[in-house]
């Protein structure tokens, strides 16, 4: 981990993280030194479990980077099928409204695919709104879900992606380190089935929704039946998008 006049010891950075059970360790290790900070103290944080994203400052999410922080959600690549589905249904002077938003990456990326939307996005934590204000091309709101909108919105909204946390509380301990350590409980728990904050968007999505727009969100293969139900209790039409190569399952609702 040494620097030698000027030349750093790639070999015992990818072997110290490797050793800590970092699957891309040469990556990870690049990146490090990329950085320019410290190389010392940033391994000795990675070792023990701190986020890569946290230690650089951002996260990439669909080719682009986007300012994160510690205590932020860190964007998934599995959800790159909820942002490809939003876009689909996006277009110019669209409103798109993204709640539990986190970094604001979701939102974000849709506004670079479709120019011209009119992007709104909310959070609970205080720390996710900071890192979504530099991110987000729009209006960045702190609340609990809609408490923080303005009605203006109400019957407006075409797009509303809610990257709701669906993990039932009691599997919390299942996730990896990284996660169940350093992310906000609030974006990671679904509470006693993983679908608590989901029938809260969910039964609220209608009054918000324009007509014909679209209501999207992530669960489990295993939750998705469960979350079609909500939906159509809603009075929405519901339907279930699986992708494979992702890893990922989206529900969406249409008025």
């Amino acid at each position: 981990m040494t620097r030698d006049g000027g030349r750093v010891d790639y070999s015992g950075i990818v072997t110290r993280l490797r050793a800590a059970g970092c699957v891309f360790a040469e990556d990870e290790a690049r990146l490090l030194v990329e950085s320019g900070e410290p190389l010392g103290p940033l391994v000795a944080r990675r070792a023990a479990g701190e986020p890569l994203e946290y230690l650089l400052g951002w996260a990439e999410f669909v080719g682009r980077r986007f300012v994160v922080a510690p205590g932020v959600f860190v964007p998934r690549h599995r959800s790159e099928l909820l942002v490809r589905l939003a876009a689909g249904f996006a277009r110019a002077g669209s409103v798109v409204l993204d709640l539990c938003c986190g970094s604001g990456a979701l939102g974000a990326t849709v506004a670079a695919e479709v120019p011209g939307i009119e992007l709104h996005a909310a959070d609970v934590e205080p720390a996710a709104v900071r890192c979504a204000r530099k991110n987000v091309p729009g209006t960045v709101y702190e609340g609990d879900l809609y408490e923080p909108l303005p009605s203006c919105l109400r019957g407006r909204v075409d797009v509303l992606i809610s990257n709701v946390p669906y993990v039932p509380s009691g599997d919390l301990r299942l996730l990896p380190p990284e996660a169940r350590d350093h992310e906000p409980r609030t974006a990671l728990d679904g509470g006693d089935d993983g679908l608590a904050l989901l029938r809260r968007v969910v039964a609220e999505a209608p009054s918000w929704l324009a007509p014909g727009g679209h209501v999207l969100f992530e669960t489990s293969e295993q939750q998705a039946k469960a979350a079609a139900a909500e939906v159509r209790r809603a009075g929405l039409i519901a339907r279930v998008e699986h992708s494979a190569d992702l890893g990922a399952t989206v529900v969406l609702g249409s008025r």
